[in-house]
């Protein structure tokens, strides 16, 4: 059976996935870019970028990968729902470029985009969605692309097979953390952890057999 995967997730030193305050010109709300600034400088984000630690893990972010599942805070702002014309925070040719379902009560058209990507809008439980992507992802991996909320709910199913989580030096004091509710999560795993000149922490969790 293909694994469930997540990879670059980077959350704040006191765990928070994303800042509070999240729309259109927000994505990531008070947090900006500041999580994900370690990942901009690498060789696989931009030509000229570093190498080592930190670009050795984000480029794993999409081999093997058949599709994604993502939450409906990954793919737009909050209320993005009742804007019939959004195609998603993430351009025309967005960085997945296979089937995405995006977990929303607020289901719609499935959209095709630029590059291979898909959006297909599904109102699911963890289990159920995993089994559809399964089915798209025709015997490759499925990425668990988050926000932390998501995460959090397939975590505590028990449905994450293998888990990247860079933990980026910066305090956020409020947003969505990732891990609450998850007291114990690490006795289901082998976890390692590895340090980048950059401050990142790169913490992997690998199930058994996985």
């Amino acid at each position: 059976m293909s694994l469930a995967r997540v990879h670059n997730f980077a959350i704040s030193l006191d765990g928070f996935g994303t800042g509070e305050g999240q729309s259109a010109d927000a994505h990531f709300g008070h947090a900006g870019d500041r999580l994900h600034e370690w990942m901009f400088t690498t060789r696989w984000w931009q030509a000229g970028g570093s190498g080592g630690v930190d670009d050795a893990f984000v480029k794993q972010h999409d081999p093997g990968i058949g599709a994604e599942i993502m939450g409906a805070g990954k793919f737009g702002h909050p209320g993005w729902h009742e804007d019939p014309e959004w195609k998603g925070a993430w351009g025309p040719n967005p960085p997945f470029h296979t089937p995405v379902f995006v977990l929303t009560h607020h289901t719609r058209p499935s959209i095709e985009m630029e590059g291979g990507t898909t959006f297909h809008f599904i109102d699911a439980s963890p289990t159920e969605a995993l089994e559809t992507a399964r089915e798209a992802a025709d015997g490759q991996d499925v990425r668990i692309g988050g926000g932390p909320t998501v995460l959090r709910d397939f975590l505590a199913a028990g449905l994450v097979d293998y888990m990247h989580v860079a933990v980026v030096p910066i305090l956020l004091g409020r947003g969505v953390r990732l891990w609450d509710e998850l007291e114990g999560l690490e006795k289901n795993y082998t976890v390692e952890a590895t340090s980048s000149p950059s401050g990142v922490t790169h913490v992997t969790f690998t199930r058994a057999g996985a």
